[in-house]
């Protein structure tokens, strides 16, 4: 009460009036005493100072006066103070000027300070200026005032009446809901809600609730975020949907606002422009220099961007190749034809690719142009994702048919290496020049392995593995590719499940991911290999691909290196694509493990700041029991087998130096061997000879028929006779016709003697 009773005086110039007066006749009366002293007529230097004394006790007669005034207010006010304290009803002591000088707890509750009664109102009603004033001159000419203040859901009643000698006693007092006297006049209550400075709404009323559905937080959950000012929308958002409505703004006090809402069943038209701005398709009203004139909501909730009276095309969106003012004024002037343009728009929230299609209308003479748009995003990720798919498609292509020549090229030349290799020991002078054939012929063939992996026709030997196995067995290899400048870290999941994936390919991918790790730090650093088992509840969308539900086996290989720059973050994966210097990379090592991961059902992925480092993730679907899988096959020399074997093998190869070094092979072995260029020629030979075959031994791509189609040919009359394709192609290429064909299996390219004649014998005996 202390608080309100000293703020009040401040702000109450009635009582410092007395003070003020006393203080202009003493100076009077000192003014009048210096005077006399300077007079020289005796009669009237004394006549000055009688007056001067009678000023004097003017003044203090004054100064009494107000001391008295100022202990009777003092009195008064303390009297109220105990009478009204604890009242329900609110009660305000003014001074004449509407000053305050005592607020009970019910006056005071929840608010700040109000030194005025002006203030007080102000809460209340928008006019609360008038108000008090027409309060204050009702009482000093009738001594009393007595009125209502409709507010919200309540009526207050305003009582103010003159207590004491320049004092005034204000009763504020809640009477009854105000909803009920607006039903017994028969009018119902608008939807009504109060909003501050901020857009923060600070009431609603009961219409505006039931409007609404719910309580709102604030005007963009009203309107949405496209509205600027309330008094431009014409629809809200209710819990049900939309809401056509006209918008009442009046501005209050403190930066309110009181905005009233009156629904329509039909859309709301304002100088001819709302039926246009309720039009479901964004659409913008252009001049033919660019200006936008018009943007109706559907538009501005696209675009996101303020739109002004003087903003143009090319501020909110950017791409055409060209200027965008050209390609509109062209347009105007009916100088193109008519089709769309897709454009990037200017937002810094996320990228948006709009398509624009622009028609010419005539209003008054003046063309103009109408300008409609549609979100294109989705479209042009996914003809991104399509031409991405083409080139990939494209160079696997062509990667698989060099390797399927190379291939051929390496079984010929290892497999007369091998046949060279049997004739001489390790005291011959040519074994040392042999040997040197056959480690880089097989060097080779892993280069073409390569050309395979990132076209995703390599050949695959999966096994169940634990990646913690294989990372712990990599560590000392991987510790020496780094070398000392460069640490490398290990953390593994000590709860880890398996994962089925060839081991070789999988710990190239490995070798090639650290290796590019050291290389991004060449002043030194870290790399942290991390392992971790994740469950994906939900599918993960990311880089245009789905990863589904279920559980996976991490790996993450960080490094803290210069990183990549954004623009060819999503190209490393392509082939021969680096950011190496020349003769520093082949661009072939991201790629390899791009297409080992996808042929073995994986994901992969990159994170990359530029000065912070880089994280590749691999992701493997978690497998369950270990199974058992094809063994790896021997690659050591052929050794010539003690016993002999035995057979009649059909070879169909229309590689001669394949053709002869498989015939040699097999012949060294003791088989019998029937040849044959192609399918076609095969065919011939059995329908003319009708041999006894043990086995079928063919090429799976040869000019003409192919090898299954002629196997299922010679099925016929061979129904039982099993088969071993061969192909410089993955398995996959041809799985399923291989499928169809009952007693079959394949052998890849390049194959030594052993493999060769090792298949031909599981065959026979099988």
């Amino acid at each position: 009460m202390s608080t309100q009773t000293d703020a009040a005086k401040v702000h109450s110039p009635s009582k410092a009036a007395p003070s003020h007066h006393a203080g202009i006749l003493a100076i009077a009366a000192v003014a009048m005493v210096g005077t006399a002293f300077l007079l020289d007529d005796g009669l009237l230097r004394l006549s000055m100072i009688l007056a001067s004394g009678l000023t004097g006790f003017a003044c203090g007669v004054t100064m009494l006066v107000s001391v008295q005034r100022r202990s009777a207010r003092r009195a008064a006010v303390d009297l109220l103070a105990q009478l009204y304290a604890q009242d329900t009803d609110q009660i305000y002591v003014s001074d004449m000027r509407g000053g305050v000088l005592y607020a009970n707890e019910a006056a005071q509750a929840g608010s700040q300070t109000r030194p005025t009664i002006e203030d007080a109102l102000a809460g209340y009603v928008l006019d609360a200026e008038h108000k008090a004033q027409e309060a204050i001159s009702k009482c000093l000419e009738d001594g009393s005032f007595e009125g209502d203040l409709i507010i919200r859901d309540n009526t207050l009643s305003l009582k103010v009446q003159v207590v004491s000698s320049g004092l005034l006693l204000w009763v504020l007092q809640k009477t009854h809901p105000a909803k009920e006297g607006a039903a017994a006049t028969g009018m119902p209550k608008l939807p009504m809600l109060t909003a501050g400075r901020t857009g923060t709404i600070l009431f609603m009323n009961a219409a505006a609730r039931g409007l609404l559905g719910e309580r709102k937080k604030t005007l963009v959950d009203v309107f949405g975020p496209e509205v600027k000012h309330p008094r431009d929308a014409s629809v809200v958002y209710t819990s049900n949907g939309e809401q056509q409505c006209m918008v009442a703004q009046f501005d209050a006090t403190a930066g309110r606002r009181e905005i009233y809402l009156l629904p329509s069943d039909t859309p709301v038209t304002r100088d001819g422009t709302m039926q246009f701005e309720e039009l479901p398709v964004p659409i913008l009203k252009i001049e033919p220099e660019g200006r936008v004139v018009l943007a109706n909501r559907a538009a501005r909730g696209l675009i996101h961007l303020e739109i002004t009276s003087e903003t143009v095309m090319s501020d909110l969106m950017e791409g055409l190749g060209r200027s965008i003012r050209d390609w509109l004024v062209e347009t105007a002037q009916g100088k193109t034809v008519k089709k769309s343009e897709f454009l990037r728009l200017k937002r810094d929230d996320k990228e948006v690719i709009v398509q624009v299609s622009l028609n010419r209308i005539a209003e008054g003479g003046v063309g103009s142009l109408i300008a409609v748009l549609s979100d294109a995003t989705e479209l042009k990720s996914l003809e991104a994702q399509f031409v991405q798919s083409q080139k990939m498609q494209a160079i696997g292509q062509l990667a698989g048919g060099v390797a399927h020549d190379f291939n051929n090229l390496l079984t010929a030349i290892s497999g007369h290496c091998d046949l060279l290799l049997l004739r001489h020991d390790q005291g011959d002078a040519d074994y040392a020049d042999l040997i040197q054939i056959n480690q880089n012929a097989n060097r080779a063939a892993a280069l073409v392995g390569q050309l395979l992996a990132f076209s995703r026709k390599q050949n695959l030997r999966p096994e169940v593995l634990d990646l913690r196995n294989i990372l712990a067995d990599l560590t000392h290899l991987l510790n020496r590719l780094v070398g000392e400048r460069v640490a490398l870290s290990l953390s593994n999941d000590p709860v880890l499940p398996s994962i089925r994936a060839d081991k070789r390919q999988l710990e190239q991918v490995l070798m090639n991911l650290v290796v590019n790790a050291r290389d991004a730090m060449p002043d030194g650093g870290e790399i942290l290999v991390t392992t971790e088992e994740v469950t994906l509840d939900q599918p993960l969308e990311r880089d245009r691909v789905v990863v589904p539900v279920g559980k996976y086996v991490t790996v993450k290989v960080a490094d803290q290196g210069i990183g990549i720059a954004q623009d060819k973050l999503q190209k490393v994966f392509e082939p021969f694509f680096t950011t190496k210097r020349t003769g520093e990379g082949t661009g072939l090592g991201l790629s390899t493990a791009y297409g080992i991961m996808k042929q073995t059902g994986g994901f992969i992925f990159v994170d990359s700041t530029e000065g912070v480092g880089t994280t590749f993730t691999l992701m493997f679907p978690a497998f369950g029991s270990a199974e058992e899988f094809v063994p790896e096959l021997d690659d050591a020399r052929p050794d010539l087998p003690v016993v002999e074997h035995s057979g009649v093998v059909l070879l169909v190869e229309d590689e001669a130096p394949v053709r002869s070094f498989a015939t040699r092979a097999l012949k060294m072995r003791g088989f019998t061997v029937l040849e044959a260029a192609s399918g076609e020629e095969a065919l011939e030979l059995l329908a003319a000879e009708q041999p006894k075959v043990d086995v079928f031994v063919s090429d799976v791509i040869m000019p003409g028929i192919d090898g299954p189609t002629w196997v299922r040919q010679a099925r016929s009359e061979y129904p039982d006779v099993p088969v071993i394709f061969v192909s410089g192609y993955a398995e996959d290429s041809f799985s399923d016709d291989q499928s169809r064909i009952e007693n079959s299996s394949f052998l890849p390219k390049p194959f030594s003697l052993g493999d060769l004649t090792e298949a031909v014998q599981a065959r026979i005996n099988s």
